[in-house]
């Protein structure tokens, strides 16, 4: 009996220190942060749409989807396309993986991060650390995560391209899925830095649904998950900034996270260096429990 009663304590120790940690069997947190150091490095020159540096990221977005089990989307992972801005013309490629819904294989939640950033000017490398390889290093994590947990619905993990130059990789994915029934995008841009411990969640004040699975939402973690920027506070309006815009203008649910500007945003000086690691792991762990809760509903 004693031993049952200390192996009893033991387990709620355990259980305890998950909850205060934020969930860790969710993903690999130290991973994570390795894939946000790779993918910011200077060996990658800001991954300007077009460039050398721009390919190396989609390189490394395939390998570690191939070795969680994520299939393409399509024949090949990549979705190549063409677009003008001004006199320039542009070659670009988003990067789409697939995971099949158990339950509802015919819906599809399209989870989404710019894989793209400013690359060089001059001497100047704008490596993009928080803008936007926080949000690709977390699809990384979606990837890890779904081997172990199977979405209901299927998911498309889309590392967009282009979102710089006018959010193009977006607008092209969507005339190309017209086909399909997305049901909802989860949308990450910028979720790796925040001296306030703060992550904001845009969307959810524009479908019922949403809105009461956000009312409800019980955050595992320490940092603050805050409900704002869309037009209905004072501060900025994020409803149409970044990659979940097209969605929206297809009246397509969406969810938007991302953390304020910092002085670096837009800057040489948006390194790995200056992430704030622990805000990051939890904003991680935020959102796959918001997609947790996402893919219960029948959409």
């Amino acid at each position: 009996m004693k031993l049952k009663t200390v192996l009893l304590s033991l387990l709620l120790v355990v259980n305890s220190l998950t909850s205060i940690q934020g969930n860790p069997e969710l993903f690999d947190q130290e991973k994570l942060l390795e894939h946000l150091k790779t993918l910011s490095s200077d060996a990658f020159e800001g991954r300007l749409t077009g460039e050398k540096g721009n390919a190396l990221a989609r390189t490394y977005i395939i390998d570690h989807y191939k070795k969680s089990g994520v299939a393409p989307f399509g024949e090949t992972f990549e979705q190549p396309f063409e677009f003008t801005r001004g006199e320039m013309a542009y070659k670009a490629n988003n990067v789409l993986g697939f995971v099949k819904g158990t339950t509802y294989p015919g819906d599809f939640i399209v989870i989404s991060a710019h894989h793209d950033h400013l690359g060089k000017r001059g001497d100047a490398i704008y490596n993009g650390a928080d803008d936007n390889a926080s949000g690709v290093a977390a699809l990384l994590a979606f990837a890890e995560y779904f081997a172990a947990n199977p979405p209901k619905h299927s998911v498309i993990l889309a590392a967009f391209d282009a979102e710089e130059l006018g959010l193009q990789g977006a607008k092209y994915f969507m005339t190309q899925t017209e086909d399909i029934n997305v049901v909802l995008n989860l949308n990450m841009d910028m979720i790796g830095r925040s001296t306030k411990d703060e992550l904001y969640v845009v969307g959810s004040r524009y479908h019922k649904s949403l809105g009461r699975m956000m009312a409800q939402f019980e955050n595992p973690t320490s940092s603050k998950l805050l409900v704002g920027h869309d037009g209905a506070d004072k501060k900025e309006d994020w409803t149409y900034a970044s990659d979940h815009s097209p969605f929206h203008m297809k009246d397509i649910p969406f969810l938007y996270f991302g953390n304020e500007d910092h002085p670096a945003y837009h800057k040489p000086t948006d390194t790995f260096d200056a992430i704030t690691p622990e805000f990051y792991k939890n904003a991680v762990t935020i959102i796959i429990s918001v997609f947790k809760a996402a893919d219960q509903i029948d959409f």
